[in-house]
């Protein structure tokens, strides 16, 4: 387990530093369509921190799929599970997700078909790779 936690670590660390990165590209779409002129110190306190926090969430998360007994789908539920939390939260907190059923429910909808199709992504460039792999072993196997 402590493997699992120091790998998770490791990779969170990597990515953390990406978090305000994409914030600063963040507030400057956000400027650039006219959505905000300025910004106050907490704002910019409260995003930097949370998109920092996201990033190390979400890069840390990817070592779920290290842990060998965990089934895949349940890798992929509890992977998903929590990034769709942390976003949620991170969306709530900068102000930009409103309360209210309606919005909640836009976000969740585009938060899984994205997932989802990130996925299904995944699913046919790893079947492309085994299939070349397999055939180099069918090669090998038959010289």
């Amino acid at each position: 387990m402590k493997k699992y936690i120091s790998e998770f670590c490791r990779r969170g660390v990597i990515a953390s530093g990406i978090g305000p990165v994409i914030l600063a590209v963040l507030y400057l779409i956000l400027d650039q369509q006219g959505k905000i002129d300025t910004l106050t110190v907490n704002e910019v306190c409260v995003g930097i921190f949370s998109l920092t926090a996201l990033a190390f969430i979400a890069g840390g998360m990817n070592s779920i799929y290290q842990i060998e007994q965990l089934p895949l789908m349940a890798a992929i539920l509890i992977h998903g599970s929590v990034l769709y939390v942390s976003y949620f939260i991170t969306y709530l907190l900068n102000g930009w997700l409103p309360w209210g059923k309606t919005p909640i429910f836009v976000f969740s909808a585009i938060f899984a078909v994205g997932y989802f199709i990130i996925w299904i992504i995944i699913y046919f460039i790893i079947r492309k790779n085994t299939s070349k792999l397999n055939e180099k072993l069918r090669q090998k196997q038959s010289k």
